[in-house]
């Protein structure tokens, strides 16, 4: 038989200072206050819900093919050929801010960056598409 091993003694744990008085401070001191993310001790996070094209891809598809469904699988796919697409025009734009020494990116970067990125009759369709929505943000808000 192997020979026991002596008990290790543990070390009382450490007790925090005590509060400081509550006497110098006003009541909004005093009272309990949010932590550094605005939220209240005890008070549980959200999950946050990843942002996705889906139910927007889901409507075109109804308005092209109204009896038709799809799977979870080819709807990732979707999602990630918009945010790849999205992707190539945002850097595409950025370059051209870069190459014209603009600090701002205007609606003429986005433009001329989606007829770099799209092929043809796309990029005109997108091009149109965009000044339509453009002009009716701006009509909107005036």
């Amino acid at each position: 038989m192997a020979p026991k091993k002596k008990a290790v003694p543990v070390p009382a744990p450490l007790t925090p200072p005590p509060p400081a008085s509550a006497a110098g401070m006003s009541e909004s001191q005093n009272s309990v206050s949010p932590n550094r993310r605005g939220r209240k001790p005890g008070e549980r996070r959200r999950k946050r819900n990843a942002e996705t094209y889906n139910t927007y891809i889901f409507r075109v598809l109804k308005q092209v093919h109204p009896n038709m469904g799809i799977s979870k699988k080819s709807m990732m796919i979707m999602n990630s050929f918009v945010n790849d697409t999205f992707e190539k025009i945002v850097s595409e734009a950025a370059k051209l801010c870069k190459y014209s020494t603009k600090g701002t990116l205007s609606s003429r970067e986005i433009q001329t960056a989606i007829r770099l990125v799209l092929p043809g009759e796309l990029a005109k369709h997108a091009v149109s598409e965009g000044t339509k929505s453009v002009t009716k943000y701006t009509s909107a808000n005036a």
